[in-house]
């Protein structure tokens, strides 16, 4: 049970602190996961964006109850995905009676603009990080240059990217293609 309740802890500050969805919360995610409660690998976390990004609804809620199950089960993932949502939950319906009466507030306008570029930082950041952990070789990056261009100028869902992604790595490995 302690456990349990210090996922809901763990995953309710994630859910506390981050703005902007589910990517600015990728190096959150990472930070208290993989670094400071060791519950994934980098690799592991990384795989569960892949799959969070192709199934239906929110990125890191999909992770949350991800790495709950792993740990503790169908109860883990309960548990993970109730405290990465629970901080939203409230802090929207706090919000909600109120944003309107102040969102033409010139002060609540800039401060909403500073946020959406610390936000992006945070994107920033955290795909930094993926790409030095997922682009190891000759046949990853060429699977990054190709999904690059690709999501740059064609309108394809990303499930389509992850998917195809996914083909070609299986394919590449099982006609030998090595780590180099």
């Amino acid at each position: 049970m302690k456990l349990l309740f210090d996922m809901f802890i763990t995953f309710a500050k994630v859910g506390v602190m981050t703005f902007g969805g589910g990517y600015a919360m990728l190096p959150i995610l990472q930070r208290e996961v993989v670094e400071k409660k060791g519950w994934a690998t980098e690799e592991e976390l990384m795989d569960y964006f892949a799959i969070g990004q192709c199934t239906p609804g929110v990125i890191a809620v999909n992770t949350a109850t991800f790495i709950g199950q792993k740990k503790k089960g169908v109860i883990g993932g309960i548990f993970t995905t109730l405290g990465v949502v629970f901080p939203s939950l409230i802090i929207i319906s706090l919000l909600a009676g109120v944003i309107e009466a102040f969102s033409h507030i010139e002060i609540v306008q800039n401060a909403l603009a500073g946020v959406r570029v610390c936000v992006c930082v945070l994107i920033l950041n955290a795909v930094v990080k993926l790409f030095k952990k997922a682009v190891v070789d000759k046949w990853t990056t060429g699977i990054f240059i190709v999904v690059a261009i690709g999501a740059l100028f064609l309108p394809v869902s990303p499930v389509i990217f992850v998917i195809l992604a996914a083909l070609t790595g299986i394919v590449l490995k099982s006609l030998g293609g090595k780590r180099e």
